[in-house]
């Protein structure tokens, strides 16, 4: 499937799988922040990257898409630099406000880029490999990690800044130079933006979908070691997820091809959800793995339908501010995913389960969502 993309996105894709090797650095943060620093660091990093994604929608307002992504890709490894050689509470809690700041901003640029190298159904494979692309890669760096590791967390912490500055450095060398070039610059830039109905709609579907997808990938591991599961077997189930979901992409390109983006979405969701509720109310170890692979072969499906609905609905000036605006929906998400699996697993009685049940009523809230909203606009 790489090969019959276009060449930008081809480039793109190198460009995001370098950078998402070293990604596993920033899941150590509470480690390296220490306990009694650690919920300050996060609150601090969670607002700066939710910031950091607009900022790089604004900035494609002025400069190209190329431009405004090598620019946080070496930002951010720059900050990760200056967050392993800080000391001390106050340096700490700075650099990593810095990170946060640099940390998305390249994001709308790179699904800009993808935006304008692709149409239709072409546009929708593109996003979609870029999603898997990154999952696998994903599944790499957690084994990078397990071998860094025992060195210290200061050292993923510079492993991440070198993959950083790396993808930068490629995306220099492989990105065009002329790609379209300038984001628009808008000259009523005075006039207040606001996100239209149907933004609004893909983002609150949106945040729903991402509270059930964080949930299933945050405790899955939890889940399966309370179920009796030996310590090596969740690190291999998350890489045999690597490879379930560009298969099923494949398996499942022809046949969806020309059909809409919500109608997909909906139905989608709703296999999610039914496989999420397996998962919480099994007890079975070999069910709860075979529902997850399952899990990840929808998403491998779904992931990219929503950032082609973005990209085929919005104005071509406003897209960046769309990509942001919807994008956002999974930094909304992921502080309300522990709260919720910690109430839910009251009632079942045991935390991963409580992911789970959360998960599976998330999922059927984003038809609802897409329908509701649907029939108001």
């Amino acid at each position: 499937m790489l090969r019959s993309l276009p060449a930008t996105a081809r480039a793109l894709v190198w460009v995001r799988v370098l950078n998402a090797l070293g990604a596993y650095a920033l899941s150590f943060l509470a480690v390296l922040a220490g306990p009694e620093l650690a919920p300050l660091a996060l609150v601090v990093f969670g607002v700066s990257a939710l910031a950091s994604r607009w900022a790089g929608a604004f900035l494609l307002d002025r400069f190209s898409p190329r431009g405004v992504l090598v620019a946080g890709l070496a930002g951010t490894g720059l900050a990760l630099v200056a967050l392993a050689l800080a000391d001390g509470p106050v340096p700490v809690l700075v650099a990593i406000a810095l990170v946060g700041l640099a940390f998305e901003v390249y994001e709308p640029a790179s699904q800009e880029l993808l935006a304008r190298a692709s149409i239709g159904e072409q546009r929708h494979t593109t996003f979609a490999v870029m999603g898997v692309a990154i999952s696998a890669a994903g599944a790499v760096a957690g084994l990078l990690a397990a071998v860094l590791l025992p060195l210290g967390v200061r050292w993923l912490v510079v492993a991440d800044a070198l993959t950083c500055l790396v993808a930068a450095g490629v995306a220099v060398a492989l990105l065009p130079r002329d790609d379209h070039a300038r984001g628009a610059y808008r000259e009523s830039s005075d006039e207040r933006w606001r996100p239209p109905a149907a933004l609004l709609r893909l983002t609150m579907a949106g945040i729903a979908f991402a509270v059930g997808y964080l949930a299933v990938m945050m405790y899955l591991p939890l889940a399966l070691l309370e179920r009796g599961a030996p310590a090596w077997l969740p690190g291999l189930t998350l890489a045999s997820a690597a490879i379930v979901a560009p298969l099923a992409l494949r398996a499942v390109r022809r046949p969806l091809e020309g059909r809409q983006h919500g109608l997909i979405l909906g139905l989608g969701t709703l296999l999610l959800a039914g496989l999420a509720l397996v998962m919480a109310l099994t007890s079975s170890l070999l069910l709860t793995i075979v529902a997850y692979l399952a899990c990840t072969a929808v998403n491998g499906v779904l992931l990219g339908r929503w950032q082609s609905s973005v990209a085929d609905a919005a104005p071509e000036l406003d897209r960046p501010r769309w990509f942001a605006f919807q994008g956002s929906s999974w930094g909304l998400a992921q502080p309300t995913v522990p709260p919720l699996a910690v109430l839910a697993g009251t009632f079942v009685g045991a935390a991963g389960a409580g992911a789970f049940l959360t998960a599976g009523f998330a999922f059927l809230l984003v038809p609802l969502v897409l329908y509701k909203l649907d029939q108001v606009s």
